[in-house]
């Protein structure tokens, strides 16, 4: 391929809550770079993953999920999917195998086929995610659920988790992008600010294990990184302090834990990848604090940087 032929472009992987979207587009990069976690509605942010090859940069967006919004944090959420899908070259649109084809798919099905109405032509990649699910008889089924839902450029079945299929998937969406030069240096693998990357992995290791509706009720928030004066030169660590935001005193217990046990323990989880992430030894200084409703508050929501 010559050089002139270098495709370059941006692709927004959306699909209803849990849908396997931040696993693929882990698989897609190959490094860990969005938050996973089996509660729907973890990530917040649109973080980019960017995959470089010779002739090809695909640098992905992943979106919260698209959902019918019942706060204003969902309101504002969906605002930034929409937002997002209009600005891309191609969209990725998950389906996940082990599960039929259900209102939240036709919602967003009916958003995609909106805004190419409108003029934009988005091409869509229908992806059948989470296929070492379920067998073929049920694959074939999804398949053709998918084929009736909308009018995709291509459907492809893809394993994250087992890796299959998602050099088909990185080609067809490679596929779709305009010929344009290397936007990112190589071995860059996201242009998050690193705070934001910091808050993901604290939110992702606080979600961990709990079972109660907290996943929406938190917000974390990097209050500042600052390097450790009192260490040698030659082995520095950075100290971060951080403010986990809950809507209830009850919430907070559940952070907490007994005699402070949970958040010790979501600490050293989280050290653990954000000192991977950064390159260097870290002092996490955790806080838990009461936000009431900051849901449903534009003032909040503001302060809490949504």
């Amino acid at each position: 391929m010559s050089a002139s032929e270098h495709r370059s472009g941006f692709a927004c992987i959306v699909g209803r809550p849990n849908a396997g979207k931040s696993t693929l587009t882990n698989a897609l990069v190959g490094e860990k770079v969005a938050i996973t976690s089996s509660k729907p509605q973890t990530t917040r942010h649109a973080i980019r993953g960017i995959v470089t090859r010779d002739d090809a940069q695909l640098v992905l967006v992943d979106t919260p999920g698209l959902h019918r919004p019942r706060t204003l944090l969902g309101q504002r959420l969906n605002d930034v999917v929409r937002g997002t899908l209009t600005e891309v070259d191609v969209v990725g649109f998950c389906l996940p195998a082990d599960q039929k084809v259900g209102p939240g798919d036709r919602f967003i099905a009916a958003e995609l086929a909106a805004i190419r109405r409108e003029g934009r032509g988005t091409p869509v990649v229908a992806v059948a995610t989470k296929i070492d699910l379920v067998d073929r008889q049920r694959l074939t089924e999804h398949l053709m659920s998918i084929d009736r839902l909308g009018e995709w450029d291509d459907i492809v079945p893809v394993s994250a988790v087992r890796h299959e299929q998602v050099d088909v998937l990185t080609d067809l969406l490679i596929k779709h992008l305009p010929v344009g030069p290397v936007m990112y240096p190589s071995g860059e693998l996201t242009d998050e600010p690193e705070a934001v990357m910091v808050a993901e992995l604290i939110r992702e290791a606080a979600l961990e294990g709990v079972r109660d509706e907290l996943p929406h009720s938190l917000a974390v928030v990097v209050d500042e990184m600052t390097r450790r004066e009192d260490r040698p030169e030659h082995d520095p660590m950075l100290q971060i302090r951080v403010i986990l935001y809950v809507e209830r005193s009850s919430q907070k217990g559940i952070i907490i834990g007994k005699g402070g046990a949970r958040l010790k323990e979501v600490g050293s989880n989280a050290r653990r990848g954000i000192e991977a992430l950064l390159g260097q030894k870290v002092f996490l200084d955790l806080h838990v604090k009461i936000a009431k409703d900051w849901q449903r508050d534009p003032k909040q929501l503001q302060r809490l940087g949504f």
